[in-house]
């Protein structure tokens, strides 16, 4: 793994120490900065006052520290029609980084971002089930591989480590094959804890679809909505919930279980989404047509060996992800629905059109419209959204001027 990074001209973990242990105006002033630089892609100061409503002498300042603590940097000055030239700030990347651990039914995955979510290493640990020793042992090791490159001054910018996992793990075993019983080792134990003591930053928790609606949130489509439902299609669909700009987790993190919500069925009547939207559901069709499921996971980037199965699956999927968008709309009056999952982007498209077609002719009377539209991360959503969950906690807030227009096109994005 190649590192390009420089020793950083301050003590490297001056700006996360200062994060930690100051609070007030100050701190959530500089939260607002590099959370409208990062929604925005580069401001001059000038941009900055006018949609905080701060003082040009405060900004300045707030830059200023912002700056010699390396979390934003100068880009080249421009030079407008009058006046002296806009000199746009963005997020510096080498600024901080996080790792993220997914916690999968056949495989855990950790990954290391910068600030800016470029992907800077990844390590996959694949097994038959979950255990959870071999889980944290796998972190520890998988850390001391991912920071093995990095400079002392870029080990000191980790600002936390993330965890997405599905909650109620000793449910899996019929589904991931593994031995009745096997999983009930993960009744009781505290996946977070474990690792909080086996690392040196503070670590951070949620469920994998949430997670995967973080990365959405902070790096995809999620960053221009304020109010959103999302749909993560993996071997169990989930899904995350974005309000007011944030992302909303409920009074036990479970807020945004949209797998669990009442769609019909053929056959019942009514069933649970997690029934005819997950990728078990399309695995099991390939093996009751006398297809290898594995054709899913070989050929990630392309799909077309599972052929009218796959068509199929689609159709079903889409009118079942119609019914449970309308619903969620119906609750949440979202802006748009955002449909991702650990699936090719053409077969991510081709669904998102399907669900599009099917909202045509569902009943919505009542229900604000809203736009249906594609995530934009994949298969990596969880990783990158467990280690946002770290970037969320240091270096972003959620306020309505994140959303407010800029001028004159002083942006950068």
């Amino acid at each position: 793994m190649a590192w390009t990074g420089t020793e950083s001209r301050t003590d490297a973990g001056h700006a996360l120490s200062r994060g930690t242990s100051q609070s007030g105006v100050r701190l959530y002033n500089e939260r607002l900065v590099l959370s409208l630089v990062r929604h925005h892609g580069a401001l001059p100061k000038a941009e900055i006052a006018r949609l905080t409503g701060l003082s040009a002498q405060t900004v300045s300042v707030i830059v200023r520290q912002l700056e010699s603590d390396d979390l934003l940097k100068r880009e080249t000055p421009q030079r407008g029609k009058v006046g002296q030239p806009l000199v746009p700030f963005t997020l510096n990347p080498e600024g901080a980084y996080a790792i993220g651990l997914k916690l999968g039914r056949r495989s855990a995955d950790l990954m290391l971002l910068d600030l800016t979510g470029r992907v800077c290493a990844t390590l996959r640990q694949p097994y038959r089930y979950p255990v959870p020793a071999e889980i944290v042992s796998f972190t520890e090791s998988g850390v001391k591989l991912l920071t093995k490159g990095m400079t002392r001054s870029q080990v000191a910018r980790i600002a936390g480590l993330g965890i997405a996992a599905p909650f109620e793990l000793w449910n899996w075993s019929e589904a991931v094959g593994a031995p009745p019983g096997a999983l009930d080792v993960w009744r009781g134990f505290d996946l977070g804890a474990a690792v909080a003591a086996r690392v040196e930053w503070p670590v951070h928790h949620c469920n994998d679809a949430t997670a995967a609606c973080a990365a959405e949130l902070l790096f995809g489509n999620g960053r221009s909505r304020r109010d959103y439902a999302y749909f993560y299609v993996g071997f169990f669909i989930g899904g995350g919930i974005v309000i007011n700009g944030g992302l909303h987790q409920g009074r036990s993190g479970n807020a945004g279980a949209l797998g669990s919500l009442l769609v019909p069925s053929r056959s019942d009547g009514a069933q649970q989404l997690i029934l005819s939207a997950s990728l078990s559901v399309l695995e099991d069709a390939l093996r009751r047509d006398g297809l290898d499921p594995d054709i899913l996971r070989n050929r990630p980037d392309d799909w077309s060996a599972a052929g009218a199965v796959l068509d199929s699956w689609i159709a079903d999927a889409a009118m079942s992800l119609a019914c449970a968008s309308a619903s969620t709309a119906a609750v949440l009056e979202p802006e748009a629905v955002i449909i991702d999952g650990a699936m090719p982007a053409a077969v991510r498209r081709r669904l998102v059109a399907s669900v599009r077609s099917v909202m045509s002719k569902v009943a919505t009377l009542g229900i604000t419209p809203f736009v249906v539209e594609e995530g934009t991360i994949g298969a990596d959503a969880r990783a990158m959204g467990a280690a946002s969950l770290a970037l969320l906690a240091n270096f972003i807030i959620d306020r309505d001027v994140l959303f407010k227009d800029v001028a004159g096109g002083a942006s950068g994005s």
